[in-house]
C-alpha cells in the first residue's frame, strides 16, 4: 500500500481521466508538485544505535486532542470523484486508523455528516474567508456545530489557480456532485468569491464566531508563521497545497525547519507535501512538525480499493512511522529530534 507508484496507477486505472488528473495534477509546469516528493530525498536520516526501543508509542496530540499516529487527512475536495461515499468512506477510514481527518469547505458532505460517519473520532473544518463574512460565519458556526475541533483556514488563496491538465485551466465537476458546505451559493461562486484582502488581523474572526482555536494553512515563510502565531493561530500547516495553486514554488521540506524555529513553540506546526513514506514523516518530524498531512495517497487507495484500502493505507503509514522511529532509536515521535535528519549527499537527481 505505500508503494506510490502502483497505488497511483491503480487509482488511474479506476478512474476517468478527467477525475485522476484532477487529484493527481497540479499547476503550471508542475515543477512544485514534482519538487514537494523529491524534497524529502534531499534530507537523510541520522539514526543513533543501541537504543531500547522494544516499546514503541505512536500516540500524539493536536491542539491538545490525542490521536492514534501522527497523521492527518489533508482538505481534499471532491471525495465523491473516487467512491460513491465520497468523504463519508474517508472519514470511517480514518476513525478506523486514529488519523485526524480535515474536512474540505468544497467537500461532496456536510461537516454535520461527516462527523456523523466518524462517530466521535477527532476532524478538523477547512475553510476560507469569503467576501461575505456573514456567510463565511454561519459556514463556521456550522461546522462548530458539528463538532470539529479546529477551523482550517486557508490562506493561499489570492488567485484562482490554473491546473495545466485542463483546457482553460480549470476542471469542471460532473454533474450531480452535490457542495453542501456552500449549498448557499455554490462551488463557482464560493470559488471566485474568496476574500482576497484578506490580512492578518482577519484570522481573529474566526475564533471570535466559534471560540474554536483556528489553524492556519498555506504557509511557506517564516516570517509569515510567525505573525500567524502572534495573530492568535495555534497551528500552521506548512504547504503549497501539494503544487495545485501556483507552480515554481518551494517544495515544503525545504522551508519547514525555518517556519519552526520563526514559530519559536508558539505554535504547533504540521506539514504535506509530498510525504510518501514513514521515512518522509521522520524526517518532517525530526524537522520539528508536530504531525504531517497526506492528500493524494489516500485518495489514490480509495479509488483502487475503497474504504479498506483507505484504512489499510492509513495503517501501513503508521506502522512504517513506528518502523522508522525504532531504526532511529526513537520510541516515540518526539524523540525524533533535528539531529536526526541532514542535507542528502551527493544531492538526489530530479
Amino acid at each position: 500500500m505505500l508503494t506510490p507508484d502502483p497505488l497511483e496507477s491503480a487509482a488511474r486505472d479506476a478512474l476517468s481521466p478527467e477525475s485522476f488528473a484532477y487529484i493527481a495534477g497540479g499547476s503550471g509546469d508542475e515543477v512544485t508538485l514534482r519538487a514537494n516528493t523529491a524534497a524529502w530525498q534531499a534530507y537523510a536520516l541520522r539514526p543513533h544505535v543501541l537504543r531500547d526501543v522494544v516499546e514503541t508509542d505512536l500516540t500524539t496530540t493536536v491542539i491538545g486532542t490525542p490521536l492514534a499516529a501522527p497523521i492527518g487527512i489533508a482538505p481534499t475536495a471532491m471525495h465523491k470523484l473516487v467512491h460513491q461515499d465520497g468523504e463519508l468512506a474517508t472519514a470511517r477510514a480514518a476513525a478506523t486508523a486514529g488519523a485526524l481527518m480535515t474536512v474540505s469547505m468544497f467537500a461532496n458532505h456536510s461537516y454535520a455528516d461527516v462527523a456523523e460517519a466518524m462517530a466521535g473520532a477527532p476532524f478538523w473544518a477547512q475553510m476560507y474567508l469569503l467576501r461575505d463574512h456573514g456567510l463565511t460565519r454561519e459556514l463556521a458556526v456550522r461546522a462548530k456545530e458539528a463538532g470539529a475541533r479546529a477551523l482550517v483556514v486557508c490562506v493561499d488563496g489570492a488567485a484562482v489557480p490554473r491546473r495545466s491538465r485542463f483546457v482553460g485551466g480549470a476542471f469542471v465537476p460532473p454533474k450531480g456532485l452535490a457542495f453542501p458546505n456552500v449549498r448557499e451559493i455554490g462551488l463557482t461562486k464560493a470559488i471566485t468569491g474568496l476574500d482576497r484582502a484578506m490580512t492578518f488581523d482577519d484570522l481573529a474572526l474566526f475564533p471570535e464566531w466559534t471560540g474554536l482555536p483556528i489553524v492556519v494553512k498555506g504557509v511557506q515563510r517564516g516570517d509569515d508563521a510567525a505573525r500567524c502565531a502572534a495573530a492568535g493561530a495555534a497551528g500552521i500547516v506548512v504547504s503549497n497545497h501539494g503544487g495545485r495553486q501556483f507552480d515554481g514554488c518551494t517544495p515544503t521540506a525545504a522551508v519547514l525547519g525555518e517556519i519552526v524555529d520563526a514559530v519559536a513553540g508558539n505554535a504547533e506546526v504540521y506539514v504535506d507535501g509530498g510525504i510518501r513514506s514513514g521515512s518522509d514523516a521522520v524526517k518532517a518530524l525530526a524537522l520539528g512538525a508536530r504531525t504531517v498531512f497526506a492528500g493524494r495517497p489516500p485518495l489514490w487507495a480509495l479509488a483502487a480499493h475503497g474504504e479498506a484500502g483507505a484504512t489499510a493505507w492509513l495503517q501501513d503509514f503508521a506502522d512504517d512511522i513506528a518502523r522508522v522511529l525504532a531504526f532511529c532509536g526513537c520510541r516515540t515521535p518526539g524523540e525524533a529530534t533535528r539531529d536526526l535528519v541532514a542535507r542528502a549527499w551527493p544531492p538526489p537527481h530530479g
